[in-house]
């Protein structure tokens, strides 16, 4: 099995409709079907979470320098050239002729609608006030990273667990859709109407629709207009087969070198603040570990209960346990300010969600192991 993201792995073009993600000997070991480089992907992580955070400590003033230039409100230059470069080559593997075939799932394209955008925010409403009921600053700022679906790092996530890098695609361009639609709205919905119908206390925020619009334009237009060019064009002069055997696995490391870059960046630009609030940090920890677990578990279980395939319920579930931290922290300093216990909560976000998500996709290969073989 081929994850693609690994420098000297040949980069398998595999579909959830086709033979790519050639299952190898169904009782081999999970970790043996891994490259080395992705069999320690925790390891890189890791190393890159501690890198960036031990940066952000010990060179007070990198924070300044690697903020000084936005590509959107809150969002620095580097950290757009991390998503960029992480993004591109999974969106240039998608095979953007057999959409269609996704389109038309209507059972997976609901569900994900449901998941994403009703039973999502409710999870996190509900265990933002369960865990954190006495903070409401923190409160606030996880029920916004409830709000914001995932569009980046879900990319790589379903790309690694040999998920439908087509139906990724959809999805995504789906909750990119929705994000620009109904982020206000559901804002407006769990941070003021619901909780004055509960008896709770409640905030009044104001959201930006073109904020919200120009960080989806940003952060998914970009590498997917590249990704689609890259094929059309390449297809288009040198064929698929070129395309496919040798294009793909030159820029497929990038992914993974793109991941750990943006990893370390963005824990740079918050590591004083993370290491500086560890009791806090922890709190919030908390209800994300518990949000990450129902919604990743509830959904991979869902698509099996409805008959999905692996590589489809694996999409499901992690567009559905995935969010968009890099939104959801512009959105809480643009509205409370870079200081703010709401932005506090957004930027622990990462922190708990990628080690978490690199742990489920070594589940969610195990579980690969509970549906029936199909042949190539």
């Amino acid at each position: 099995m081929n994850v693609n993201l690994s420098p000297g792995e040949p980069t398998s073009p595999s579909r959830a409709t086709s033979a790519a993600h050639d299952a190898p000997p169904r009782g081999e070991a999970v970790v043996r079907r891994l490259s080395l480089l992705d069999r320690f992907l925790p390891v890189w992580i890791l190393t890159a979470m501690a890198v960036g955070l031990g940066l952000g400590r010990a060179v007070p003033s990198l924070n300044t320098h690697l903020d000084a230039i936005q590509v959107t409100r809150g969002t620095s230059l580097p950290i757009f050239v991390g998503l960029l470069v992480m993004m591109y080559p999974v969106l240039a593997k998608v095979r953007y002729g057999e959409l269609r075939s996704v389109t038309t799932d209507r059972r997976m394209l609901v569900s994900s609608l449901v998941l994403n955008w009703v039973i999502g925010p409710a999870v996190m409403f509900a265990l933002a006030w369960i865990f954190l009921a006495d903070q409401p600053t923190y409160r606030t700022g996880l029920i916004i990273v409830g709000l914001a679906r995932c569009i980046a790092m879900v990319l790589v996530w379903n790309d690694l667990s040999c998920g439908d890098r087509e139906a990724a695609a959809v999805l995504v361009a789906l909750n990119s859709l929705f994000q620009i639609v109904a982020f206000a709205l559901l804002g407006y919905l769990y941070l003021h109407l619901i909780p004055d119908w509960l008896g709770l206390s409640s905030v009044g925020v104001t959201f930006s629709t073109a904020q919200i619009a120009e960080t989806v334009a940003i952060f998914l237009g970009i590498p997917l207009v590249a990704g689609y060019l890259s094929r059309r064009v390449g297809e288009r002069t040198r064929g698929r087969a070129w395309y496919e055997e040798r294009f793909l696995p030159r820029v497929g490391p990038l992914a993974l070198i793109g991941l750990l870059y943006t990893i370390v960046i963005l824990f740079a630009l918050q590591g004083r603040t993370i290491t500086g609030h560890p009791g806090d940090v922890a709190r919030i920890a908390l209800p994300l570990l518990a949000y990450f677990a129902i919604m990743w578990v509830g959904a991979f279980a869902w698509g099996r209960a409805i008959g999905l395939p692996y590589e489809r319920t694996a999409t499901l579930a992690f567009t559905a346990a995935g969010n968009n931290f890099e939104l959801a922290i512009a959105v809480s300093i643009g509205v409370f300010g870079v200081t703010s216990g709401e932005a506090l909560a957004g930027v622990v976000g990462p922190l708990i969600e990628v080690p978490v998500l690199v742990g489920l996709v070594y589940v969610s290969l195990w579980a690969r192991r509970l549906f029936p073989h199909r042949e190539p």
